[in-house]
């Protein structure tokens, strides 16, 4: 049987169908991040069936009894959420059914991003093949999505919250061959050997492949793969046109300045260094230096009033703070309590500790200035204060790094701070229980909004979520020290 999901699959990677289906001990259990995504997904979902008003929900059904359920569901012209098809080896169980007129039906995919991507209207196009080779009539399709602009004023408006776009005229495009497509990959399910398959852009596109790991094996050490920007410069051509390694691109190739420094030290060995553009950097911070973190949450439904969809609220942040070269550090915390709006008091703390003097130093200011500019709009008694006092001090280590006036191979062509630090650094965040920005935002979530978290649980979390929070300014205070020691040898 091919299902929507594994067609999907096998849109993406034969592989990666045929390993789901015959040999699914290998493919990993999914983390408590992806189960989340399944979670928010999932309320879309059912906010989705408030706009169709009284239906017919067959999500809670098993495989059988959904298909029996859809039979005496299509009978009584409602609309249907999740209805099963299963016609010559092919299952559609689609999001929403909705009848028009005596005998036809309006197809309906809800997805909890802002915007319809290609992969949804292949996903359509799948469950209209479906739907109409079991005899159904299928008017229109649609993607129903979460409106951008949307903001929260009290209780969600699902009709408001979501909108429906027509994409009935784009299907045609995405049906092409898909009977051909659909027969091959059942002969792929049905196949006792495992397809054979190169490394390419779909390993993480559209979706990052649970088997990546695993087929990567074979890539050395210092790969094309490693290129800066590496899909501009097409590596996977290289790597099956047999030039794997970065010390093997020939000179004809097309480099930019940042790929030729990645090139030559695979060629040389060391470290590049530009000690001019550094000391300039270092020479531009004054003391005192704050090094500033924090984290957010960017929920799929609002949780705040006066705030939409997927915006960025901050709800701790790091502060280490120096005073002078080689001086002692300070550092002041914050992680918000409760579950109302963290904004003002994180705003009014920041507002308390960055006092009017001395570099503000962040890693990637995009991320910071763009969240401190959507509370100041949110809460104008601070605009004043950002505008003039804070903006003009904020300074950016991430120049650094981008601009490659410092690279080491170790980075493997990253200037992310999880890659630069533990060239520069002892410090490492492998051995801590909250470790990236991710985990932070689903865990603060977790204890604040989930009512059965123990009080013991919420203070372990919390714990962990100050250690890491503090491991990131942390990390720029080394990060400077390391170039300073660089510029004075």
């Amino acid at each position: 049987m091919l299902t929507k999901s594994n067609y999907l699959l096998g849109l993406q990677c034969p592989k990666l169908l045929w390993i789901t289906k015959n040999q699914k001990e290998k493919i990993p259990e999914p983390d408590e991040l992806t189960l989340q995504k399944f979670k928010v997904g999932n309320l879309v979902g059912v906010l989705a069936t408030k706009v169709f008003g009284e239906g017919t929900d067959l999500s809670e059904l098993g495989f059988r009894e959904n298909l029996k359920g859809t039979k005496e569901a299509l009978m009584l012209r409602k609309p249907i959420f999740e209805a099963g098809i299963l016609v010559d080896d092919l299952f559609s169980r689609g999001d929403i059914l909705y009848p028009v007129g005596r005998d036809a039906w309006d197809l309906f995919e809800v997805k909890s991003a802002t915007k319809v991507k290609d992969i949804n209207l292949h996903d359509v196009a799948f469950q209209k093949y479906v739907y109409e080779k079991a005899g159904l009539k299928i008017r229109k399709c649609f993607v129903m999505h979460i409106n951008n602009e949307y903001v929260k004023d009290g209780k969600i408006e699902p009709k408001e919250f979501l909108i429906q776009t027509d994409v009935t005229d784009k299907i045609p495009d995405y049906s092409k061959d898909i009977k051909e497509k659909a027969e091959n990959m059942l002969k792929i399910i049905k196949s006792t050997k495992e397809p054979k398959c190169a490394i390419g852009v779909y390993c993480s596109n559209p979706y990052d492949c649970p088997l990546k790991e695993n087929c990567w094996e074979e890539v050395p050490e210092d790969s094309v793969m490693d290129f800066y920007r590496m899909r501009k410069l097409n590596c996977f051509e290289l790597y099956d046109g047999g030039i794997k390694c970065l010390n093997e691109v020939p000179d004809d190739i097309k480099l930019n300045d940042k790929q030729k420094i990645q090139r030559l030290l695979a060629e040389k060995g060391g470290i590049h260094q530009d000690k001019e553009k550094i000391d300039f950097f270092l020479k531009n911070l004054k003391y005192p230096i704050y090094y500033l973190d924090f984290e957010t949450i960017n929920p799929a439904v609002p949780k705040f009033d006066g705030m939409k969809s997927y915006q960025r609220i901050p709800f701790q942040f790091s502060l280490h703070i120096q005073e002078e070269p080689n001086g002692e550090l300070k550092h002041i915390s914050f992680l918000a309590e409760g579950t109302t709006d963290p904004r003002p008091k994180f705003m009014q703390s920041l507002k308390d500790n960055l006092r009017d003097n001395g570099s503000i130093l962040v890693y990637n200011q995009g991320f910071e200035k763009g969240v401190l500019n959507e509370c100041q709009m949110a809460f104008p008694e601070f605009k004043e204060w950002y505008e003039k006092n804070i903006l003009p001090r904020i300074k950016d280590l991430w120049d650094v790094f981008r601009n490659f006036w410092y690279y080491d191979p170790k980075q493997k062509g990253s200037a992310s701070i999880k890659y630069v630090l533990p060239v520069m650094s002892n410090l490492s965040y492998s051995e801590m229980d909250i470790n990236n920005g991710a985990l932070a935002s689903y865990e603060w979530e977790r204890i604040t909004f989930l009512e059965n978290v123990s009080d013991e649980e919420k203070k372990k979390v919390r714990d962990n979520l100050e250690k890491y929070c503090e491991l990131d300014t942390l990390a720029e205070v080394e990060i400077i020290e390391k170039l300073i020691a660089l510029v004075k040898n």
